[in-house]
């Protein structure tokens, strides 16, 4: 481990991240040992992010209206997750957020053709890169909480975590096994320290 690189970076990757770039996102802001972590703490980081996802091209730089409209995103997906998680409607607000993140940049039905032959695709419009890379994070929430595994989708129940990810089973409760090992570890003293 390079003692050097921010504890945060070390972070294990939680289950569905890779799949879903909106979990990715609302996972940028979590708690590790030595307090709270933001990885989008700044427009430079949350442009590095996007970069790193693939949704932002590097030429294209965030100005901060583009910023806090993703950060606007990220909490309002947070919120969504969560209401999604104890089965109740979420504020019309937080709809409102990700539906004009989705119609921010409309996707255009293209005709594609492939040695396989034609095929329907979707183009998002890329005219605003930043307004495309929300649009498609907006998208990638919607599929998620409409698909078949939003049912999996789970915050973690370790204490002070606050990271969501998919279930690989019915059991699972904690985001890594990082988190509970922190959990059992806490249980332990908790019972030893009571005897």
């Amino acid at each position: 481990m390079d003692h050097d690189t921010p504890v945060y970076l070390h972070q294990l990757p939680v289950p569905g991240e890779d799949r879903y770039a909106s979990l990715a996102l609302v996972n940028t802001r979590f708690t590790v040992s030595h307090g709270p972590v933001d990885l989008l703490d700044d427009a430079e980081a949350a442009h590095l992010w996007l970069v790193r996802h693939e949704l932002l091209p590097d030429r294209v730089v965030l100005n901060g209206r583009q910023f806090g409209r993703l950060l606007g995103l990220r909490e309002a997906l947070r919120a969504l997750f969560r209401a999604h998680g104890i089965h109740v409607v979420p504020s019309a607000e937080d709809l409102a957020t990700l539906n004009s993140a989705l119609a921010a940049a409309p996707s255009t039905p293209r005709l594609a053709w492939t040695p396989e032959g034609p095929h329907r695709s979707v183009e998002a419009d890329v005219g605003n890169p930043a307004a495309a890379a929300l649009s498609v994070l907006a998208e990638d929430a919607t599929d998620l909480l409409t698909g078949s595994e939003a049912d999996q989708l789970t915050e973690c129940a370790a204490q002070g975590c606050a990271r969501w990810f998919l279930r690989s089973h019915g059991a699972r409760r904690w985001c890594t096994t990082k988190c509970g090992n922190r959990v059992r570890a806490a249980r332990a003293y908790a019972a030893r320290k009571a005897r």
